[in-house]
């Protein structure tokens, strides 16, 4: 009988953040093993299960705790490619390992920081003649949330739908402030990263980091009453049903982080860096990656203009706007011709002006008739392709179409970043998954776009109507957690290239330049038509040759995901405060702008017929400013 209830007994361990707020307890009862979050003594994450199924063993049930061990973990590393360039990351660290009935044994590590936890497994080899790589079969991995929690997050599509069978391309709708319990569009989910509001306790923002080559990509499963959201693997027809489904591992081997934040509000979420802060670099830079704006034909002028005579007007308008870079997209290679590509390019840099060029992803995966083929999907082609590049003097590639989330096309991402690392490329991917720490991992990688991003609004008069709440949504969300290629500051009043026809675009000039400060990525598109440099005022002009695209701080200001947003970054030691409104009434606030206090500073906001004005403010000497916002419009402060 005494050992019977020795055996009922529950074993809990705790561990809390630097500052005392954080509380994860982590305890084994019946076998199971659970964590539960608390911050400032209120339930976030209500004990959730952990534990994996392996094909050496399963580490869900008839567990036990076999010892912890808690340590102080701090670094301290630059970064130069997200919201901030320095981070400071102090966390205490809990290493709790679990033996099953088998006696085989596994760590679960916690870091917890003041905001922020990071979780994974670890499984060793035990003994000499123990398999020495497994199979994950199943991660028990799960999220409960208060009952009252209400959701910001995108479905998992059907695999092989959409444009050419190319999904799943994290390129969904969100919810807004939807129930936990409503079923996704797809039944297949969630993908990452997801965001919960918890009533009047505050905020909960869940993904994942660190994912490579060695595992695969994960989502969440729909509600469960009873377990909450689950891990949930890749489906079977990703990637025209090739791959397996199932990470495998070589021991020992450890599994990507699982992240969360919390916040009373909105701050933590939006400053977080714990997608970077549990990871190192994979290998060192060739070079100094030069960070900068994009000219792009495409969005606007569409496949038409992959032609050499189009492709100079954009090099030119890249070259009198003082941007980086021009994006050559599909079809270049049969429109253009790899001699006269190399002709382009010798072209561009006489302007001052590098290309990036476009690739298809591999071609087997799905139907996309976008060319150029099969130069990305091998070791042998990729290394002959970019010494080609790098020897006309190509900058950076963008590569589309990989739809889905298998271990395969996880080493694909891997392996192209690598190569293109030694020839000096810079990488862009769309069509694609949710970037995991990449920013920190590949030192060359710039931005994803996995979200359903600007073409949309070129195409669809929905996702037009839509833009404002997209934009708003993304930095407490998607581009929270990892740059965002966006896809492009839209600066024509209409959808198309005589700017008179086709639907309208929605939003204010204002609102679209004031984006390119709130969408975060090094490698910005600035999707401006030739047209633009005589219909735009001269200060909208001014405004989008002078705004950088690299950011030493990132300060959360105020506002509510899908409705208003207003953050304050820092490049050098210049501020730049930019804010947007989704909503159907002008927005009045009063920001709080210590960096401002008692200074007059540049405003600039919206006239009445949606063009950007600019005029002094004065910030009193508290760093108070009041501003107004208008419908779908935008404001910037410097």
């Amino acid at each position: 009988m005494v050992l019977c209830a020795l055996g009922m007994t529950a074993q809990t361990k705790r561990v809390t953040s630097p500052d005392g707020k954080m509380v994860v307890t982590v305890k084994v009862e019946n076998g199971k093993a659970t964590y539960g979050v608390e911050y400032d003594g209120v339930e976030m994450v209500k004990a959730s299960r952990l534990g994996v199924e392996t094909s050496i063993g399963d580490y869900t049930k008839h567990l036990s705790v076999v010892k912890s061990e808690e340590n102080v973990v701090e670094k301290h590393y630059d970064i130069s490619r997200t919201k901030t360039s320095h981070v400071d990351f102090k966390a205490h660290r809990l290493d709790v390992t679990l033996a099953n009935e088998r006696n085989n044994q596994m760590v679960v590590t916690f870091l917890v920081a003041n905001h922020d936890v990071a979780f994974n497994y670890t499984i060793f080899r035990e003994k000499a003649d123990a398999p020495q790589s497994i199979i994950i079969k199943e991660e028990k991995t799960a999220f409960r949330l208060p009952d009252e929690t209400t959701t910001f997050i995108t479905p998992q599509s059907d695999p092989m739908i959409g444009f050419a069978r190319t999904k799943p391309s994290y390129e969904e709708v969100f919810s807004n402030d939807a129930p936990m319990n409503r079923k996704s569009q797809y039944g297949h989910g969630y993908t990452f990263p997801a965001l919960f509001h918890v009533g009047n306790k505050g905020w909960v923002l869940i993904s994942e980091t660190g994912v490579t080559s060695k595992y695969v990509g994960s989502r969440l499963s729909d509600y469960d009453e009873e377990d909450g959201y689950e891990i949930d693997y890749p489906m079977e027809g990703e990637s025209n049903g090739f791959g397996t489904t199932k990470p495998a591992i070589a021991l020992p081997g450890s599994t990507p982080w699982r992240t969360i934040t919390i916040g009373r509000d909105l701050k933590p979420i939006v400053e977080t860096t714990i997608p970077f802060d549990p990871l190192e670099p994979l290998y060192e830079a060739s070079q100094s990656y030069k960070p900068g704006r994009y000219t792009w034909s495409w969005l606007i002028w569409q496949d038409e203009s992959c032609n050499y005579n189009d492709q100079v007007t954009f090099i030119d308008l890249a070259a009198k706007m003082g941007y980086e870079y021009c994006l050559v997209d599909a079809w270049w290679d049969t429109n253009i011709g790899r001699e006269r590509i190399a002709e382009l390019s010798r072209y561009a840099q006489s302007k001052g002006v590098s290309l990036l060029l476009w690739y298809n992803s591999n071609g087997y995966a799905n139907d996309a008739p976008q060319g150029p083929f099969n130069c990305m999907n091998s070791s042998l082609a990729r290394n002959r392709e970019m010494a080609w590049m790098k020897s006309i003097g190509v900058k950076g590639i963008k590569v589309d179409f990989f739809g889905g989330d298998k271990q395969h096309t996880l080493a694909l991402y891997e392996d192209i970043l690598s190569d293109a690392n030694r020839y000096g490329l810079q990488c862009i991917f769309h069509g694609c998954t949710l970037p995991r720490g990449w920013e920190r991992l590949f030192p060359n990688y710039v931005a994803s776009e996995a979200v359903l991003a600007s073409e949309n609004v070129f195409f669809d008069p929905g996702a037009a109507k839509r833009e404002a709440f997209d934009l708003t949504l993304h930095p407490f969300c998607r581009n929270a957690v990892a740059s965002m290629d966006w896809g492009g500051t839209m600066m024509n009043r209409f959808m198309s290239k005589d700017n008179k026809s086709r639907h309208p675009r929605m939003t204010t000039d204002m609102f679209e330049i004031a984006s390119a400060i709130t969408v975060q990525t090094s490698v910005q598109c600035m999707a401006v038509q030739p047209n633009n440099l005589t219909e735009l005022p001269q200060v909208e002009l001014e405004l989008l040759k002078s705004l950088p695209t690299t950011w030493d701080e990132t300060r959360y200001i105020d506002g509510y995901p899908g409705k208003f947003v207003v953050l304050a970054r820092r490049h050098a030691d210049k501020w730049y405060i930019s804010g947007l409104n989704a909503e159907k009434d002008a927005k009045k606030l009063t920001l709080q702008l210590p960096m401002f206090a008692g200074q007059t500073v540049s405003y600039y906001t919206d006239n009445a017929e949606g063009y950007a004005i600019g005029q002094q403010l004065k910030v009193n000497t508290k760093g108070e400013a009041k501003v107004v916002i208008q419908p779908n419009g935008g404001i910037i402060i410097r």
